[in-house]
Parts: structure tokens; sequence; C-alpha cells
């Protein structure tokens, strides 16, 4: 028996105690469930019990949206013209601090309840002034659970209303208040201030305030409330003081000229085409502006909240940007008689648009509220569009020109990506005869089972493909120059072939016809060199897979595979290091004077050094690639894989101090 059979029994016999295992813990439950079950949890004691159903996680996204909650309810003073600024800072311990200028929450004694309003603000779950009271027309905070939640997954919470000439402070641990609401001085303003540390018990990962991830979350507010001043300052290091304001005029068609200026784009137009209509109690308004790229970026909001999901509103403005432009194509003979018509595909490629709709009774899908429902902003937000837009091209030809000009641009190149799409789709179905012939396939045909390594290198591939499991290890070797896919339309992208074996291998399909379902590997892992060819390598694969596979990041099945950067031997003992400090600790472990291996490249590994460190389910390391932020991550792809030079720099500039392992 040689070294992979033998590694290849001992992987089985694993498998089959953690199955065993897992087999006891199953059965283990033999307590009888009876009425002494069933629990009742009692205020907020149920957010603390189960966070995540409130804030979606007790990780870094969480933590932040916290902040969120209280700035949104400062907002909605504003949306109700009774706020003009609002303060945000992080002091030192990552304390967070948040002051208005609104009318402060009111302090009177609340008569269902007899204790201050205020207090059943903040201790209360679906309690607030936003269900059907007078108090706010328009809110982001629908549930009511906003304040409250913050204070139950507080170490401890401090408020002070500034109200009828007095300052009203109470103090709360863990949600529960630990002194009355008192008047502890005078003021001449009005206005809520609370200030929270968030509670380690609960945000176990990290409870460290990122700077940055605050920073684009006020902007975009203060975009989407024309006027509005918002500050952040991060007090934490009195050596480094961070101070940013923000306060637009110019509302969402700002929001528009900075995504697009920040993304290194020039534009068509120089002016964001700018349009707004009310009906009743409701209100729609749009700004878009075209710009030399391939991409799309549509951001849309309900009351400020961003519905990354779309909804009603986004329906509307889709459906009617198409018509407008097919409408206006044959009216005006840009569209000849045999000509088809534009997709939506074709009219909004290179478009940066924002949508902002404000209305009564909002109707969210959650509390992560990504959605809206309200089927009637479909209509307004179409007649908007339709109307207005029809009359801006005819009021602007030339404007309409330019546009029209890089629609149609877009649908010949649609045309041509079909024509590859249509071989692409025969050359990838989930029969053997029709894989790439580089793959190396695994023997298991349940797709939530198996995993492929997508590998660089004919070298790398052969270790790989010799040290893997062939049960549910797949290998996939690339080779030679990858496309920069944001450089490229997708008819370039579809038929290039170097990305199209990946197409065929996974098997679900490219941009408008990829199906999730039809997976054919649970975990798509990218393992490359631990060098810059490497990191180069991955980047090109995640812009690839973020432009034209995007669910597969959405729904978590990328991976990045973790090579150690070093072999630490001493005799017949050895260690893999994954970075210099680890190394260093196992040189001193092993005793010193060790024959440290820097690995530069995957080839260097043979077979079982590649298996024991790189690809073994029970040791290795793997890195899932997660997507916090996506106007963020368009950003920062825009930007290194882009054309424009200027912006690249920019950002190599700022983040150079935050490279580690740096290779050269």
């Amino acid at each position: 028996m040689d070294e992979l059979e033998e590694q290849e029994l001992e992987q089985e016999e694993l498998q089959q105690m953690q199955f065993d295992e897992a087999t006891v813990l199953d059965t283990a439950v033999t307590e009888k469930y009876d009425e002494s079950q069933i629990q009742v949890l009692d205020g907020l004691e149920a957010v603390r019990k189960r966070p995540g159903m409130y804030i979606g996680s007790t990780g870094p996204r969480g933590l932040h949206h916290l902040v969120y909650e209280i700035v949104d309810n400062s907002i909605d003073e504003a949306l109700a013209g009774v706020c003009t600024e609002i303060n945000v800072e992080i002091l030192p311990g990552n304390v967070i601090a948040v002051r208005d200028d609104g009318r402060g929450i009111p302090v009177g004694i609340n008569e269902k309840l007899g204790i201050p309003s205020v207090t059943v603000v903040l201790t209360v779950l679906h309690a607030g002034g936003k269900f059907g009271g007078t108090g706010y027309k328009v809110s982001g905070g629908l549930h009511g659970v906003g304040s409250s939640v913050v204070n139950a997954l507080s170490q401890w919470l401090e408020v002070e209303v500034s109200l009828e000439g007095s300052i009203h402070s109470q103090r709360f641990e863990r949600g529960d208040p630990v002194a009355d609401l008192a008047v502890t001085g005078q003021t001449e303003r009005t206005g809520t201030y609370i200030k929270f540390k968030p509670d380690p018990d609960i945000f176990t990962e990290t409870t460290a305030f990122e700077f940055e991830t605050l920073e684009r979350h006020l902007r975009e507010s203060a975009f989407l409330n024309a006027g509005l001043r918002i500050t952040l300052d991060d007090l934490r290091d009195p050596e480094e003081l961070l101070h940013r304001e923000f306060c637009y005029a110019g509302g969402i068609a700002s929001f528009v000229e900075f995504l697009n200026k920040n993304r290194g784009l020039t534009p068509l137009h120089e002016e964001p085409i700018h349009l707004c209509a009310v009906s009743g109690d409701r209100s729609a308004e749009i700004a878009l502006q075209y710009n030399d790229s391939y991409n799309e970026l549509l951001l849309s909001f309900a009351n400020n909240v961003h519905t990354i999901d779309g909804g009603t509103h986004e329906t509307g403005f889709k459906s009617a940007l198409t018509r407008v432009f097919n409408d206006y194509g044959r009216t005006f003979k840009i569209l000849k008689e045999n000509d088809k018509n534009l997709s939506g595909e074709d009219v909004r490629e290179g478009l940066t648009a924002v949508i902002s709709v404000k209305l009564t009774d909002a109707q969210f899908e959650g509390q992560t509220k990504s959605r809206l429902g309200n089927t009637e902003m479909t209509q307004l937000v179409s007649s908007l569009v339709y109307e207005k837009l029809m009359t801006y091209f005819e009021e602007n030809p030339a404007v309409a020109r330019a546009i029209f000009a890089k629609a149609l641009d877009a649908s010949r190149a649609r045309e041509a990506a079909r024509r590859a799409r249509d071989l692409a789709r025969k050359k990838s179905g989930v029969d053997g005869a029709s894989l790439p012939g580089k793959l190396a396939d695994c023997t298991e045909k349940d797709a939530e089972r198996t995993e492929i390594y997508i590998v660089e290198g004919d070298s790398a591939g052969g270790s790989a493909k010799q040290g893997r499991d062939p049960r549910f290890q797949a290998i996939l070797p690339l080779w030679g120059k990858m496309l920069n896919v944001e450089k490229a339309r997708l008819d370039k992208v579809i038929g290039n072939e170097k990305l199209l074996p990946v197409v065929m291998a996974l098997g679900a399909g490219i941009d408008e016809d990829f199906d999730i379902t039809r997976l054919r590997y649970n975990k798509v892992v990218i393992m490359a060199d631990a060098d810059v060819d490497g990191a180069h390598i991955r980047t090109l694969l995640l812009t690839f897979f973020f432009r034209y596979m995007r669910p597969l990041i959405d729904t978590g099945h990328i991976y990045i595979a973790q090579p150690p950067l070093f072999k630490v031997s001493k005799g017949k003992r050895f260690r893999y290091a994954f970075s210099d400090e680890e190394r260093d600790r196992y040189i001193e472990e092993l005793g010193g004077d060790c024959d440290i291996q820097r690995y530069k490249g995957l080839g260097e590994m043979d077979a079982v050094q590649l298996w024991e460190t790189t690809m073994d389910p029970a040791f290795r390391i793997m890195l899932r690639v997660t997507l916090e932020d996506a106007i963020a991550a368009d950003e920062t792809f825009t930007i290194l894989m882009g054309d424009k030079v200027e912006p690249r720099r920019e950002f190599i500039e700022v983040n150079a101090k935050l490279v580690s392992n740096l290779d050269i």
C-alpha cells in the first residue's frame, strides 16, 4: 500500500468517526418533551437570546447595524422636517455616541405602562411613534425595534433627551434600567443624545468599529437627505483623530456624480438626469447618469432604507426605462423598422442610477428590509420615468444620441454574446462528454458533497490531481493570461478560451443564463500561489465571478485556498507556517537551527504536501468570500480592474500601509 492509499484509508476512517460521533450526538436526546420544556422570554431577553433575528449577525455586520438603527431614528426626525444635524462619534473603548437636534424622544408617562415614554422606547419591543400615530408620516424604522434592540445588545447605554428646557437622563445595563429617568440639567436646545457600548458577551468576534464602514453608510444617508448635515468623528486614537462631514444640497444627483467619479468613470453627459414626482403621501426621486463602462450600478431606497433586493420601485424603473428607449428610438428613427427592440440589459449598460421613494406604511420583507413590496410604487415610478425621461430626451437630443449610441453597441455585442452563449450552453451540460478536457472530475454526483479547485498552472494542477481525494474533489487547471472582464463586453467574456472551461465545469451558465440550481460543486475553491502573480489570478477570477456569476458569491460558494508560506523542519519533525509570525514561533518550538523552506509556488509542493497543507478538510485553512457591501465591492473592482490609471494609483497610495505579506 503506497502513501496515497494510506492517506485515503485514514481519510475514510476519519469521516466514519465523524459520522459515528454525529450519530451518537443525534440519538442522545432522551429527555421527555412536556410543558416544562416551553420557555417564555420576557422583555428584551429574547433579543439577547437570538440577536441574529434582529440585526442579522453578531459579527462585524451586526455590530455596525447597531449604529445604523440609532442614526436611522435621527434621520426619521429629519424626514419629519424637525432635524438638521446628526453627529456620530466613536469614543475610546469603541463606545458610540449619536446626537441630533430633533424634537427629543417624549419623556412623559406612558399611560399603558406607567413609565416614561423614553424608557418604553428603549426597553419594549415594537414600541415607538411609527405605528399609525401622527408623529411620523414617513419612517425607515418600520418595526419599532431599533432602539430597544441596541439597548438589549449593549453592555450599557445612556440616553439624554433635551426637551422643554431640561435635560432628562437615564442609564441602562444590558437592556435594563439601573436608575429612573431624572432631570440632570437645563438647556435651550432640543434633541436626543444616545451613547452605548456593544456587549462583548454578544459580539464575541469583535466590538471594534471600522471607520470606513460607518463613513460609507453616513455619506450615503447624507446623499439621500439633501441638506442634512452629518458628521463622523473617530476619537479613539488621540494621535490620529479623524473627522468627516457630509452635506449635499444636490441630494441623489450628487450621489450619482460621486459614484461615477469615485470609480474613475467618464460620464457620457455632464449633468445627471434628475426626475421627481409626488402623488399624495408618496414621492419618487430618480437620478441617473451614463458612463463609459460596461456595467450598471442601480441603487434603490425606500424611506432611506437601502433595498438591496430591489422591489416594486425598481421594477417600475426598469420596465419604463426600456419602454422609453424603444418608443423614442422608433419615433425618431434611431431604431429602423427591421431592428429588434433594445433589451433591458442594453439600455442599462454603463448606467449609474439611484432611486429613492418615500411613502407612508412602507411594506418591507423581513426586519432586514431588503425588498419593497408596495405595489402602488410600480405605477408611480413607471409613470415618472416614462413621461419625464421621454421629455428630457426630446429636449436634449445630443445627450439622447450619445446614450443611444452606447445602447446600440451593447445590443450588437449582446447578439454576438447570444451566439457565443449558445455555443457555451451546448458545451456546458452535466454529462462528462461535455466537460473541459483538462478537468479531473470527482466520482461523487451529489453536488452538496463536492468541491472543485481552480488551480493556476499545469504544474500545480498535476500535484493537486495526485494529492486530492478523487471521490469529492475535482481539479481544473488554468494556464496562460486570463481575461480581465472589467475591460471587456459580454461577447468577449463568453467566448474566452481561458474562462470557458470554468463555465463548462461549473455547469450553471453565465450572466442572464446563470442558474445556481445547476451548479455541479458546492465549494468553488481558487487555489493560486502565495505571491503577486497568484494574487492577480485570484483577483481576475473574483472579478469574473462578481460580474457574471454573482450568486456564487452572494450564497457563499466561493473560497480561497490558503497554502502555507513556509515549511519549518528539524530532523524528522516539521511544521507548516502561514505567516512570518507562525514561522518564528515554530522555529522556537523546534529548538532553533531549522532548513526553512519558502514556498513561492504551489508547484514546489509534492502531492502529499499539497494534500496535507491545503486540501485535506481535516486540517486545511480556507477563506470564504463574502459580500458585506455590494457598493464598496463594485467600486473596488472598477478602480482596481478598470481602464483608468489615476483612481488605481490613488487607491494604492491610500491603502499601501495596510498591505501584509507583500512578495515582490
